[in-house]
Protein backbone atom coordinates (compact mmCIF):
# COMPACT_ATOMS: atom_id res chain seq x y z
CA UNK A 1 0.00 0.00 0.00
CA UNK A 2 2.85 2.07 0.73
CA UNK A 3 4.26 1.65 -1.96
CA UNK A 4 1.50 2.47 -4.61
CA UNK A 5 1.10 5.79 -2.61
CA UNK A 6 4.47 6.57 -3.41
CA UNK A 7 3.98 5.77 -6.74
CA UNK A 8 1.37 7.91 -7.02
CA UNK A 9 2.54 10.72 -5.13
CA UNK A 10 5.99 10.42 -7.92
CA UNK A 11 3.23 10.23 -10.83
CA UNK A 12 2.01 13.47 -9.38
CA UNK A 13 5.03 15.13 -9.28
CA UNK A 14 6.09 14.61 -12.83
CA UNK A 15 2.60 15.56 -13.56
CA UNK A 16 3.55 18.44 -12.00
CA UNK A 17 7.03 19.41 -13.58
CA UNK A 18 5.95 18.04 -17.14
CA UNK A 19 5.36 20.95 -19.74
CA UNK A 20 1.32 21.52 -20.16
CA UNK A 21 -0.24 21.90 -23.64
CA UNK A 22 1.56 24.37 -26.17
CA UNK A 23 -0.85 27.21 -25.84
CA UNK A 24 -2.72 28.99 -29.59
CA UNK A 25 -0.14 31.07 -31.45
CA UNK A 26 0.10 34.44 -30.27
CA UNK A 27 -1.95 37.60 -32.12
CA UNK A 28 -0.60 40.13 -33.71
CA UNK A 29 -2.41 42.50 -31.74
CA UNK A 30 -0.99 40.49 -28.38
CA UNK A 31 2.32 40.82 -29.94
CA UNK A 32 2.35 44.57 -30.62
CA UNK A 33 0.78 45.29 -27.34
CA UNK A 34 3.71 43.86 -25.48
CA UNK A 35 5.92 45.52 -27.60
CA UNK A 36 4.63 48.87 -26.93
CA UNK A 37 4.21 47.72 -23.23
CA UNK A 38 7.77 46.68 -23.18
CA UNK A 39 8.95 50.32 -24.94
CA UNK A 40 6.98 52.81 -22.95
CA UNK A 41 7.99 50.98 -19.78
CA UNK A 42 12.08 50.97 -21.25
CA UNK A 43 11.61 55.16 -22.30
CA UNK A 44 10.20 56.30 -18.93
CA UNK A 45 12.88 54.31 -16.91
CA UNK A 46 15.25 56.03 -18.80
CA UNK A 47 13.85 59.43 -18.51
CA UNK A 48 13.39 58.59 -14.67
CA UNK A 49 16.92 58.12 -14.41
CA UNK A 50 18.19 60.93 -15.99
CA UNK A 51 16.04 64.00 -14.55
CA UNK A 52 16.38 61.81 -11.05
CA UNK A 53 19.50 59.54 -10.84
CA UNK A 54 19.60 59.79 -6.75
CA UNK A 55 16.06 58.68 -6.19
CA UNK A 56 16.68 55.43 -5.87
CA UNK A 57 16.92 53.53 -1.94
CA UNK A 58 18.72 54.86 0.09
CA UNK A 59 20.98 52.62 1.96
CA UNK A 60 20.64 53.02 5.91
CA UNK A 61 23.51 51.68 8.43
CA UNK A 62 23.18 50.41 11.82
CA UNK A 63 24.14 52.13 15.12
CA UNK A 64 26.38 54.64 13.22
CA UNK A 65 26.38 57.92 13.92
CA UNK A 66 25.52 60.71 11.98
CA UNK A 67 28.48 63.27 11.21
CA UNK A 68 28.01 66.81 11.77
CA UNK A 69 26.83 68.97 9.13
CA UNK A 70 29.88 70.48 7.29
CA UNK A 71 28.48 73.84 5.84
CA UNK A 72 28.74 73.72 1.75
CA UNK A 73 31.90 75.34 0.29
CA UNK A 74 31.14 78.47 -2.02
CA UNK A 75 31.82 77.96 -5.47
CA UNK A 76 34.88 79.13 -7.33
CA UNK A 77 34.08 81.76 -9.35
CA UNK A 78 33.99 81.19 -13.32
CA UNK A 79 33.32 77.39 -12.20
CA UNK A 80 30.04 75.85 -12.74
CA UNK A 81 28.21 73.24 -10.44
CA UNK A 82 27.85 69.98 -12.26
CA UNK A 83 25.42 67.46 -10.53
CA UNK A 84 26.29 63.79 -10.20
CA UNK A 85 25.58 61.84 -13.25
CA UNK A 86 24.30 58.05 -13.51
CA UNK A 87 27.21 55.83 -13.96
CA UNK A 88 27.48 54.43 -17.74
CA UNK A 89 27.22 51.20 -16.14
CA UNK A 90 23.27 51.71 -15.31
CA UNK A 91 21.52 52.56 -18.38
CA UNK A 92 22.03 48.93 -20.43
CA UNK A 93 20.40 47.51 -17.15
CA UNK A 94 17.64 50.12 -16.99
CA UNK A 95 17.14 48.45 -20.61
CA UNK A 96 17.36 44.98 -19.34
CA UNK A 97 15.22 45.35 -16.60
CA UNK A 98 12.11 46.19 -18.83
CA UNK A 99 12.52 45.63 -22.35
CA UNK A 100 12.51 41.94 -21.94
CA UNK A 101 9.06 42.66 -21.35
CA UNK A 102 8.24 42.29 -25.14
CA UNK A 103 8.13 39.00 -24.48
CA UNK A 104 6.53 38.31 -21.38
CA UNK A 105 4.26 35.89 -23.28
CA UNK A 106 6.25 34.11 -25.30
CA UNK A 107 8.78 33.26 -23.10
CA UNK A 108 7.27 34.32 -19.68
CA UNK A 109 10.29 32.92 -17.66
CA UNK A 110 13.43 34.13 -19.59
CA UNK A 111 11.84 37.56 -20.03
CA UNK A 112 11.33 37.46 -15.67
CA UNK A 113 14.29 36.13 -15.42
CA UNK A 114 16.48 38.87 -17.30
CA UNK A 115 14.20 41.66 -16.05
CA UNK A 116 14.77 40.59 -12.28
CA UNK A 117 18.30 39.92 -12.67
CA UNK A 118 19.03 43.43 -13.93
CA UNK A 119 17.00 45.01 -10.98
CA UNK A 120 18.92 43.15 -8.71
CA UNK A 121 22.12 44.11 -10.60
CA UNK A 122 21.34 47.69 -10.02
CA UNK A 123 19.76 48.12 -6.33
CA UNK A 124 20.73 51.41 -5.38
CA UNK A 125 19.85 53.00 -8.91
CA UNK A 126 16.42 51.18 -8.93
CA UNK A 127 13.05 52.67 -9.18
CA UNK A 128 9.35 52.43 -8.79
CA UNK A 129 9.60 51.53 -13.14
CA UNK A 130 11.48 48.54 -11.80
CA UNK A 131 9.21 47.40 -8.66
CA UNK A 132 6.48 47.79 -11.76
CA UNK A 133 8.31 45.99 -14.51
CA UNK A 134 9.58 42.58 -12.22
CA UNK A 135 5.94 42.47 -10.82
CA UNK A 136 4.90 42.57 -14.12
CA UNK A 137 7.33 39.72 -14.89
CA UNK A 138 6.26 37.53 -12.08
CA UNK A 139 2.71 37.58 -13.31
CA UNK A 140 3.64 36.66 -16.88
CA UNK A 141 5.53 33.99 -15.85
CA UNK A 142 3.32 32.58 -13.63
CA UNK A 143 0.06 33.19 -15.95
CA UNK A 144 1.79 32.07 -19.23
CA UNK A 145 4.58 29.83 -18.74
CA UNK A 146 3.89 26.42 -19.55
CA UNK A 147 6.08 24.97 -16.70
CA UNK A 148 3.91 26.24 -13.89
CA UNK A 149 6.11 24.50 -10.95
CA UNK A 150 9.25 26.04 -12.62
CA UNK A 151 7.91 29.42 -12.73
CA UNK A 152 6.06 29.18 -8.78
CA UNK A 153 9.74 28.53 -8.26
CA UNK A 154 11.59 31.09 -9.50
CA UNK A 155 9.02 33.36 -8.09
CA UNK A 156 9.66 32.45 -4.54
CA UNK A 157 13.50 32.32 -5.74
CA UNK A 158 13.06 35.98 -7.03
CA UNK A 159 11.18 37.27 -3.97
CA UNK A 160 13.68 35.64 -1.65
CA UNK A 161 16.69 37.45 -3.33
CA UNK A 162 15.00 40.72 -3.43
CA UNK A 163 14.02 40.70 0.29
CA UNK A 164 17.93 40.30 0.71
CA UNK A 165 19.19 42.55 -2.18
CA UNK A 166 16.74 45.22 -0.64
CA UNK A 167 17.05 44.64 3.35
CA UNK A 168 19.06 47.63 4.30
CA UNK A 169 17.53 50.12 1.62
CA UNK A 170 15.08 53.13 2.80
CA UNK A 171 12.49 53.29 0.99
CA UNK A 172 11.81 56.36 -1.56
CA UNK A 173 8.40 55.32 -1.81
CA UNK A 174 5.69 53.19 -1.04
CA UNK A 175 6.60 49.56 -2.50
CA UNK A 176 10.10 49.18 -1.39
CA UNK A 177 9.41 48.45 2.09
CA UNK A 178 9.22 44.34 1.03
CA UNK A 179 9.77 43.83 -2.40
CA UNK A 180 9.46 39.94 -1.39
CA UNK A 181 5.73 40.66 -0.15
CA UNK A 182 5.09 42.45 -3.59
CA UNK A 183 6.26 39.57 -6.07
CA UNK A 184 4.63 37.25 -3.36
CA UNK A 185 1.60 38.93 -4.03
CA UNK A 186 1.98 39.09 -7.64
CA UNK A 187 2.42 35.50 -7.79
CA UNK A 188 -0.63 34.80 -5.93
CA UNK A 189 -2.74 37.44 -8.12
CA UNK A 190 -1.30 35.40 -11.10
CA UNK A 191 -2.17 31.77 -9.90
CA UNK A 192 -5.68 32.88 -9.01
CA UNK A 193 -6.27 34.26 -12.63
CA UNK A 194 -4.30 31.07 -14.13
CA UNK A 195 -6.70 28.71 -12.04
CA UNK A 196 -9.33 30.78 -13.19
CA UNK A 197 -8.63 31.03 -17.27
CA UNK A 198 -7.83 26.90 -16.87
CA UNK A 199 -11.89 27.05 -15.51
CA UNK A 200 -13.45 29.20 -17.94
CA UNK A 201 -11.45 26.84 -20.37
CA UNK A 202 -12.91 23.76 -18.88
CA UNK A 203 -16.09 25.14 -18.44
CA UNK A 204 -16.08 25.52 -22.50
CA UNK A 205 -15.05 22.45 -23.49
CA UNK A 206 -17.30 20.81 -21.39
CA UNK A 207 -20.00 23.00 -23.02
CA UNK A 208 -18.56 22.61 -26.41
CA UNK A 209 -18.86 18.50 -25.57
CA UNK A 210 -21.93 18.76 -24.10
CA UNK A 211 -23.39 20.78 -27.03
CA UNK A 212 -21.98 18.19 -29.71
CA UNK A 213 -23.38 14.78 -27.94
CA UNK A 214 -26.80 16.75 -27.73
CA UNK A 215 -26.43 17.23 -31.77
CA UNK A 216 -25.32 13.76 -32.14
CA UNK A 217 -27.97 12.06 -29.64
CA UNK A 218 -30.69 14.71 -31.43
CA UNK A 219 -29.10 13.16 -34.94
CA UNK A 220 -29.30 9.36 -33.77
CA UNK A 221 -32.83 9.54 -32.59
CA UNK A 222 -33.85 11.58 -36.12
CA UNK A 223 -32.21 8.29 -37.59
CA UNK A 224 -33.84 6.22 -35.86
CA UNK A 225 -37.38 7.64 -35.89
CA UNK A 226 -37.01 7.90 -39.62
CA UNK A 227 -35.99 3.80 -40.21
CA UNK A 228 -39.36 3.48 -37.90
CA UNK A 229 -41.56 5.09 -40.00
CA UNK A 230 -39.99 3.62 -43.14
CA UNK A 231 -40.48 0.38 -41.33
CA UNK A 232 -44.08 1.35 -40.62
CA UNK A 233 -44.81 2.60 -43.74
CA UNK A 234 -43.20 -0.73 -45.10
CA UNK A 235 -45.34 -3.41 -43.19
CA UNK A 236 -48.52 -1.22 -44.15
CA UNK A 237 -48.12 -0.24 -47.99
CA UNK A 238 -46.19 -3.40 -49.11
CA UNK A 239 -49.15 -6.00 -47.86
CA UNK A 240 -51.92 -4.10 -48.99
CA UNK A 241 -50.31 -3.49 -51.79
CA UNK A 242 -49.59 -6.81 -53.13
CA UNK A 243 -52.75 -7.93 -52.11
CA UNK A 244 -54.64 -5.18 -54.23
CA UNK A 245 -52.12 -6.26 -57.15
CA UNK A 246 -53.09 -9.53 -57.16
CA UNK A 247 -56.99 -9.19 -56.56
CA UNK A 248 -56.70 -6.49 -59.67
CA UNK A 249 -55.18 -8.81 -61.70
CA UNK A 250 -56.76 -11.67 -61.39
CA UNK A 251 -60.23 -9.58 -61.58
CA UNK A 252 -58.53 -8.58 -65.55
CA UNK A 253 -58.38 -12.18 -66.07
CA UNK A 254 -61.99 -12.83 -65.37
CA UNK A 255 -63.97 -9.80 -65.83
CA UNK A 256 -64.78 -11.54 -69.33
CA UNK A 257 -65.74 -14.59 -68.47
CA UNK A 258 -66.61 -15.25 -64.72
CA UNK A 259 -68.12 -11.19 -64.12
CA UNK A 260 -69.21 -12.63 -60.67
CA UNK A 261 -65.81 -13.02 -59.24
CA UNK A 262 -63.79 -10.20 -61.05
CA UNK A 263 -66.41 -8.07 -58.73
CA UNK A 264 -65.47 -9.65 -55.64
CA UNK A 265 -61.81 -9.42 -56.65
CA UNK A 266 -62.46 -6.01 -57.07
CA UNK A 267 -64.58 -5.93 -53.44
CA UNK A 268 -60.77 -7.28 -52.09
CA UNK A 269 -59.25 -4.55 -54.03
CA UNK A 270 -61.21 -1.80 -52.15
CA UNK A 271 -61.35 -3.18 -48.75
CA UNK A 272 -57.37 -3.84 -49.48
CA UNK A 273 -57.10 -0.29 -50.30
CA UNK A 274 -59.44 1.11 -47.37
CA UNK A 275 -57.39 -1.00 -44.83
CA UNK A 276 -54.47 0.77 -46.45
CA UNK A 277 -55.66 4.03 -46.16
CA UNK A 278 -56.86 3.60 -42.69
CA UNK A 279 -53.13 2.31 -41.57
CA UNK A 280 -51.61 5.16 -43.28
CA UNK A 281 -53.60 8.07 -41.72
CA UNK A 282 -52.87 6.60 -38.12
CA UNK A 283 -48.76 7.11 -39.28
CA UNK A 284 -49.35 10.14 -40.90
CA UNK A 285 -51.18 11.23 -37.69
CA UNK A 286 -48.26 10.59 -35.48
CA UNK A 287 -46.30 12.50 -37.56
CA UNK A 288 -48.61 15.72 -37.77
CA UNK A 289 -49.43 15.61 -34.30
CA UNK A 290 -53.07 15.21 -32.48
CA UNK A 291 -54.48 18.78 -32.26
CA UNK A 292 -54.66 19.23 -35.82
CA UNK A 293 -58.06 20.86 -35.75
CA UNK A 294 -59.78 18.59 -37.25
CA UNK A 295 -63.52 17.37 -36.21
CA UNK A 296 -64.88 14.60 -38.46
CA UNK A 297 -62.70 12.06 -36.68
CA UNK A 298 -62.33 10.33 -33.33
CA UNK A 299 -60.88 12.53 -30.69
CA UNK A 300 -57.27 12.36 -31.23
CA UNK A 301 -57.80 12.13 -35.52
CA UNK A 302 -56.38 8.68 -35.33
CA UNK A 303 -57.02 5.48 -36.51
CA UNK A 304 -56.28 2.30 -33.81
CA UNK A 305 -53.11 -0.04 -34.27
CA UNK A 306 -53.83 -3.06 -35.52
CA UNK A 307 -53.44 -5.94 -33.25
CA UNK A 308 -53.82 -9.50 -33.60
CA UNK A 309 -57.48 -8.75 -32.94
CA UNK A 310 -57.82 -7.91 -36.78
CA UNK A 311 -56.08 -11.22 -37.06
CA UNK A 312 -59.23 -12.30 -38.90
CA UNK A 313 -59.52 -9.38 -41.38
CA UNK A 314 -55.92 -9.84 -42.76
CA UNK A 315 -56.31 -13.70 -43.16
CA UNK A 316 -59.61 -13.02 -45.04
CA UNK A 317 -57.66 -10.20 -47.51
CA UNK A 318 -54.93 -13.13 -47.46
CA UNK A 319 -57.68 -15.93 -48.64
CA UNK A 320 -59.39 -13.55 -51.33
CA UNK A 321 -55.59 -13.13 -52.79
CA UNK A 322 -55.80 -16.68 -53.69
CA UNK A 323 -53.82 -17.97 -51.07
CA UNK A 324 -55.04 -19.96 -48.16
CA UNK A 325 -54.69 -19.64 -44.96
CA UNK A 326 -55.00 -21.85 -41.33
CA UNK A 327 -55.15 -20.28 -38.17
CA UNK A 328 -54.65 -21.19 -34.79
CA UNK A 329 -54.46 -18.95 -31.87
CA UNK A 330 -53.92 -19.18 -28.21
CA UNK A 331 -53.93 -15.87 -26.58
CA UNK A 332 -53.01 -15.28 -23.08
CA UNK A 333 -55.80 -14.36 -20.32
CA UNK A 334 -54.06 -11.20 -20.02
CA UNK A 335 -54.65 -8.50 -22.27
CA UNK A 336 -51.00 -8.34 -24.43
CA UNK A 337 -49.17 -4.60 -24.35
CA UNK A 338 -50.03 -2.29 -27.63
CA UNK A 339 -46.43 -2.51 -28.64
CA UNK A 340 -46.43 -6.30 -28.40
CA UNK A 341 -49.49 -6.57 -29.88
CA UNK A 342 -48.44 -4.90 -32.88
CA UNK A 343 -45.38 -6.53 -33.18
CA UNK A 344 -47.23 -9.70 -33.07
CA UNK A 345 -49.44 -7.93 -35.92
CA UNK A 346 -46.71 -7.21 -38.10
CA UNK A 347 -44.81 -10.51 -38.42
CA UNK A 348 -47.62 -12.31 -39.38
CA UNK A 349 -48.41 -9.81 -41.88
CA UNK A 350 -44.50 -9.55 -43.33
CA UNK A 351 -44.75 -13.37 -43.65
CA UNK A 352 -48.48 -13.68 -45.00
CA UNK A 353 -47.26 -10.80 -47.48
CA UNK A 354 -43.76 -12.76 -48.61
CA UNK A 355 -46.04 -16.26 -49.04
CA UNK A 356 -48.22 -14.04 -51.26
CA UNK A 357 -45.11 -12.46 -53.29
CA UNK A 358 -42.49 -15.43 -53.44
CA UNK A 359 -44.90 -18.25 -53.38
CA UNK A 360 -47.99 -18.17 -55.49
CA UNK A 361 -50.20 -20.92 -55.41
CA UNK A 362 -48.69 -22.12 -51.70
CA UNK A 363 -50.74 -22.79 -48.85
CA UNK A 364 -49.42 -20.83 -45.32
CA UNK A 365 -50.87 -21.75 -42.09
CA UNK A 366 -50.56 -19.20 -38.88
CA UNK A 367 -49.58 -20.87 -35.44
CA UNK A 368 -49.41 -18.45 -32.18
CA UNK A 369 -49.09 -19.64 -28.44
CA UNK A 370 -47.65 -17.97 -25.59
CA UNK A 371 -45.63 -19.67 -22.62
CA UNK A 372 -45.54 -17.85 -18.84
CA UNK A 373 -43.23 -15.42 -19.99
CA UNK A 374 -43.28 -15.22 -24.35
CA UNK A 375 -45.51 -15.30 -26.84
CA UNK A 376 -44.56 -17.70 -30.28
CA UNK A 377 -45.41 -17.35 -33.37
CA UNK A 378 -44.75 -19.48 -36.30
CA UNK A 379 -45.95 -18.95 -40.23
CA UNK A 380 -45.16 -21.46 -42.54
CA UNK A 381 -46.42 -22.22 -45.98
CA UNK A 382 -45.66 -24.89 -48.46
CA UNK A 383 -43.65 -23.18 -51.21
CA UNK A 384 -44.75 -22.16 -54.47
CA UNK A 385 -46.64 -24.31 -56.92
CA UNK A 386 -44.52 -23.11 -59.94
CA UNK A 387 -40.77 -23.89 -58.03
CA UNK A 388 -40.50 -20.11 -57.40
CA UNK A 389 -36.98 -19.85 -54.97
CA UNK A 390 -37.71 -18.61 -51.56
CA UNK A 391 -37.22 -15.43 -50.03
CA UNK A 392 -33.90 -15.51 -48.88
CA UNK A 393 -34.96 -13.82 -45.17
CA UNK A 394 -32.47 -11.05 -45.34
CA UNK A 395 -35.11 -8.62 -47.22
CA UNK A 396 -35.88 -4.77 -45.76
CA UNK A 397 -39.33 -6.11 -43.64
CA UNK A 398 -37.49 -9.06 -42.25
CA UNK A 399 -34.89 -6.71 -41.13
CA UNK A 400 -37.35 -4.58 -39.70
CA UNK A 401 -39.25 -7.18 -37.85
CA UNK A 402 -36.10 -8.20 -36.39
CA UNK A 403 -35.67 -4.43 -34.87
CA UNK A 404 -39.10 -3.97 -34.00
CA UNK A 405 -39.04 -7.14 -31.65
CA UNK A 406 -35.60 -6.43 -30.39
CA UNK A 407 -37.08 -3.20 -28.63
CA UNK A 408 -39.34 -5.71 -26.48
CA UNK A 409 -36.71 -8.19 -26.35
CA UNK A 410 -37.89 -10.49 -28.94
CA UNK A 411 -35.91 -12.64 -31.31
CA UNK A 412 -37.41 -13.45 -35.25
CA UNK A 413 -35.66 -16.56 -36.98
CA UNK A 414 -36.63 -17.24 -41.11
CA UNK A 415 -35.46 -19.87 -43.46
CA UNK A 416 -36.76 -22.13 -45.57
CA UNK A 417 -38.22 -25.94 -44.66
CA UNK A 418 -37.08 -29.55 -45.58
CA UNK A 419 -40.54 -29.78 -47.67
CA UNK A 420 -39.03 -26.94 -49.71
CA UNK A 421 -41.80 -23.84 -48.05
CA UNK A 422 -40.86 -21.43 -45.60
CA UNK A 423 -41.02 -20.98 -42.07
CA UNK A 424 -41.10 -17.72 -40.04
CA UNK A 425 -40.58 -17.72 -36.58
CA UNK A 426 -40.77 -14.99 -33.60
CA UNK A 427 -40.46 -15.15 -29.51
CA UNK A 428 -41.46 -11.67 -27.94
CA UNK A 429 -41.96 -11.65 -24.20
CA UNK A 430 -45.63 -10.49 -23.23
CA UNK A 431 -44.89 -9.56 -19.65
CA UNK A 432 -43.22 -5.97 -19.14
CA UNK A 433 -42.51 -5.33 -15.83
Amino acid sequence: METEDRRGRRQQLRDALRPEAKPAPLSRRAWRADVVLAIVLTVVALIWLARYPDSGPVRVGQDVPFPPPTPPTPPSPGVAVREEEPSSVIWPLVVLSALPLAARRRYPLAAFAVVMTATLAMVDDASWISVLTCVIGAYSAVVHSRYRMWAMAALVIAAVLAGLAFRDTEPILPGWSSPAVVLLIAGVLAGLVRIWRRQLAASRDRYARLQQTQEEATRRAVEEERARIAAELHDVVTHNVSVMVIQAGAARKVMDAAPERSKEALLAVEAGGRAAMAELRHVMGLLAGPDIGRTDTPADGLEPQPGLGQLDALTERVRAAGTPVGVAVSLPPDPLPPGVDLAAYRVVQEALTNTIKHAPGAEASVVIGYTDDCLEIEVTDTGGAHGSPPVDGNGRGLIGLRERLAVYGGELTAGPTLAGGYRIKARVPWRIA
